[in-house]
């Protein structure tokens, strides 16, 4: 497995595994229990969820796949902008913690910005780090201006920060991509095949070809070429956790990356940063 290092200097698995409307519907849950533990055995051992995800559902569904297996994952969650007072984000991983019947979260990152100040939310990581409950904190959906913003509280040291990133999705190529990589915060890419539509363009076909792979392996190879950077596709079966995995054998050379810029336009100026 590839590994990516936090600024602590701790390597996590550079592809992970994410869970973003997993855990909703009984009729599938055996199928995503054994594809997160498929996950785990190919060595996609970050996996990443939140409170917010089926109010709950996703987390319930991460502690139950990890039942016996806890030590050899690395958890990310996340809190919700409106739980995050200092109290609030306290009760908000205790909730969490339950949910995924474990004692620790490894990495707990704030959603998206919202009305609480940052210096409230960091004091509730402070007090979940010192009682153990959460080993890093971060922050998620970050722009240039929030990063600043966050960079400039004494003590503040995010250790990653999650964001969309994909072929369609290019925006943080042109400022937050190198900012972060000045500070050595690593990205998280969300959504790296765009919830599957990217998988019917033929550029990507084309290349896949070539690489005798899958267009979705195609995109994850491209979103893990940059330093720093971990991807979290979902998979919902064994066998797409199979064609996540793939991407790690995929080495993109000169003309397959020229191909993917004129099919998908690197940005030429700051773009603010995108959301879904």
């Amino acid at each position: 497995m590839r590994m990516t290092k936090l600024p602590s200097g701790e390597a996590v698995s550079a592809l992970g595994q994410g869970t973003w409307y997993m855990g909703d519907l009984p009729a599938r849950r055996a199928a995503e229990l054994a594809a997160l533990r498929a996950g785990m055995d190919l060595g996609m051992t970050l996996i990443d969820t939140a409170e917010m995800y089926g109010d709950g559902a996703a987390e319930r569904l991460v502690g139950e796949a990890l039942a016996g297996r806890r030590d050899s994952a690395f958890i990310v969650s996340k809190v919700l902008p409106h739980h995050a007072t200092r109290r609030g984000t306290v009760a908000a991983c205790e909730a969490s913690l339950k949910r995924l019947a474990t004692d620790r979260i490894d990495l707990y990152l704030l959603h998206w910005r919202g009305g609480v100040p940052l210096e409230e939310t960091l004091a509730g990581f402070a007090d979940l780090q010192r009682a153990g409950k959460i080993r890093h904190w971060g922050v998620s959906n970050f722009d240039v201006d929030d990063m600043r913003e966050l960079n400039a509280i004494a003590g503040a040291a995010a250790a990653a920060n999650q964001v969309l990133y994909n072929l369609t999705r290019r925006g943080i190529e042109f400022d937050l991509l190198p900012q972060c990589g000045a500070s050595g915060v690593p990205l998280m890419a969300y959504s790296p095949i765009e919830q599957g539509r990217l998988l019917r363009d033929p550029t990507l076909a084309a290349i896949a070809s070539r690489h005798q792979a899958t267009p979705a392996a195609v995109a994850l190879a491209w979103v893990l070429r940059q330093p720093g950077m971990i991807a979290i596709p979902k998979a919902s079966s064994e066998a797409h956790v199979q064609e996540n995995h793939a991407a790690l054998d995929i080495v993109l050379n000169d003309e397959d990356l020229a191909a993917l810029d004129r099919a998908f336009a690197p940005p030429r100026s700051r773009q603010p940063l995108e959301m879904i």
